[in-house]
Order: structure tokens, then C-alpha cells, then sequence
């Protein structure tokens, strides 16, 4: 079932995507075309605090054109661990540290045309070092409860996929006793 590239040609190099046309051959010696968006990925937090309720952050997404309700994520920088961005971005965008990690999986939210991974963690609130949002980064920070965020995602409230993934994992190793 594995295809070999046979050429690659670029046709946007953009500030966070790339975008080309691949020319590939399957397994059963079919020449096929095949577009690809090589993204570098990211990470989402789920971030809890001693009552047992998890930060989350509202923000506009351009590309839908919606606000949504998200676990705190961000976009993997060059050279960074996929552990490495989840302490920076939790600090930035909650002004809280995390400690008790614990890695939750790693998910393709569009496989068939997109490189981008999602590493997704767990941890514990420590001390407050202060929020340090991007320039171009407006957020409102809440929190809610697993019962909370998984009746909003039953309720069609919650359309982010880490955020799905992210409660469902989370639930089920806290039932577990992994976490």
C-alpha cells in the first residue's frame, strides 16, 4: 500500500504552510498525483488546575470564519520537542507554568493532504509567570470541568478536533488511574 515520490514541484511558500504537487506511483505501479500541504505542526495542552477544572482559550479563527472553544495549542517552531512548545505556549497563553506532564498521543487532523501532527499533553497547574500573548493573539481564557467540555462537544458546541481528542483521552486514562 505505500506509494513512491517520484517528483515534487512547489508551488507556495507561505509564512506557515507550503504547498506542492507530487508525482508518485503506487504499489501496484499506478502514476498518481497527489497535492500536499507540509505544515511543522503543533501541540495542545490540557492544563489542570487543583479543582479539577481545565484552561481553555476562545479565540477567532480566520480560516473558519468562527470563534471556537480550544485547549491551549501552538504551532511547532524549528529545533523545538513537541514537550518543548506545550511548556512555552501553556506559559504564553495562560501565564501558567505546568508540571506532571504526561504525553496523551499524537493525532493527523488531515491525513490525506496535510503533514501537520498534533502532540497533545496533560499536566497540572503550577505557579503563575504572567501571560505573553503574540502580537496578533487575542484570547479569553476559561475553564471548565471534563463534564463541562464533553456535554459542549456533545451539544455540536466544540468543533476542534484536538479538543475532541484531547477530552476523550483525558477522561479515559483519568478513569483508568493513568493520570
Amino acid at each position: 500500500m505505500k506509494e513512491k515520490t517520484l517528483a515534487q514541484k512547489y508551488l507556495y511558500n507561505g509564512k506557515i504552510v507550503k504547498l506542492r504537487e507530487d508525482k508518485a506511483v503506487t504499489s501496484e505501479g499506478c502514476e498518481v498525483e497527489r497535492t500536499v500541504v507540509e505544515h511543522p505542526g503543533g501541540v495542545g495542552i490540557a492544563l489542570e488546575d487543583e479543582d479539577g477544572r481545565f484552561f481553555f482559550v476562545t479565540q477567532w479563527r480566520y480560516a473558519q470564519g468562527k470563534t471556537t472553544l480550544e485547549y491551549p495549542a501552538g504551532k511547532r517552531e524549528k529545533g523545538e520537542s513537541d514537550l518543548d512548545v506545550a511548556k512555552r505556549e501553556i506559559a504564553e497563553e495562560t501565564g501558567y507554568l505546568g508540571k506532571d506532564w504526561f504525553y496523551l498521543g499524537t493525532i493527523y487532523p488531515t491525513p490525506a493532504y496535510d503533514t501537520e501532527t498534533i502532540g497533545m499533553y496533560y499536566a497540572r497547574k503550577d505557579r503563575f509567570v504572567g501571560q505573553h500573548l503574540d502580537a496578533d493573539e487575542f484570547i479569553n481564557i476559561s475553564k471548565l470541568t471534563l463534564d463541562e467540555i464533553t456535554d459542549k462537544i456533545l451539544n455540536g458546541e466544540v468543533h476542534d478536533a484536538k479538543t475532541i481528542a484531547m477530552t476523550f483521552l483525558v477522561r479515559k486514562l483519568k478513569e483508568r488511574g493513568k493520570i
